[in-house]
């Protein structure tokens, strides 16, 4: 993802001496959770509603400066960096600074970012979703792959979505030929499978198995 496709400046960089209740009226108009502010056209930083909201109309914001929160991304950043500072900040606005001399370029916002996740293969592709389980030290991607693609199947993408008392939580999005074959042999190499799907016949004969024992023990 190239960031600079998506920069816009549809609202206007603040200055930090604008009053309080022209920052309130911005906010009145827009759908951000904050909005960037400039000093001498140096960027300082992020004003959040929530805090403006609690400021006296008649004061200026260069008297609440500690207040502003120093978030950004570089033009060059990657999506994942860009997302990354989004969750972190708690923010749908995060402002684009250049690499060289940190000039205001303009600010993403958070709906593009996801979108474009949408477009991704990982998100975008048929595939089924597999969510796995094995300790810390004892995964690996390369051993991963190896069996997505020894079963013929191909990873379309893969991260780590949790990691608990040194065990992982990886979610990989994989294509459908030979689903069934790359979970058998997940389990075979000590992956705990935790998704389920309707091709894993390992747990179709457990359950006909179960439902064989309750027929039996009801007679």
């Amino acid at each position: 993802m190239n960031i600079s496709h998506y920069i816009i400046n549809d609202v206007s960089i603040q200055p930090i001496h604008q009053k309080i209740k022209a920052l309130k009226s911005v906010f009145n108009e827009l759908t951000y959770s904050h909005i960037p502010v400039e000093k001498d056209g140096i960027y300082m930083g992020c004003i959040a509603e929530n805090d403006v909201r609690c400021f006296e109309n008649e004061n200026a914001l260069n008297d609440y400066e500690y207040s502003l929160e120093t978030f950004f991304v570089r033009e060059t950043d990657n999506w994942l960096d860009v997302l990354e500072s989004f969750t972190k900040n708690n923010t749908n606005l995060m402002p684009v600074l250049a690499e060289e001399d940190n000039a205001y370029l303009g600010y993403l916002e958070i709906g593009d970012v996801l979108s474009f996740l949408s477009e991704t293969p990982f998100m975008d592709s048929p595939g089924a979703i597999v969510v796995v389980e094995k300790g810390l030290k004892d995964y690996s991607f390369s051993e991963i792959s190896q069996i997505i693609e020894s079963n013929e199947g191909k990873v379309l993408g893969a991260f780590i979505s949790k990691i608990s008392n040194d065990v992982a939580e990886i979610t990989i999005k994989i294509g459908l030929l030979g689903l069934n074959e790359t979970i058998q042999t997940f389990r075979r190499y000590n992956y705990k499978v935790l998704s389920a799907h309707q091709e894993d016949v390992f747990l179709k004969n457990l359950k006909e198995r179960s439902d064989y024992l309750d027929k039996y023990l009801n007679i």
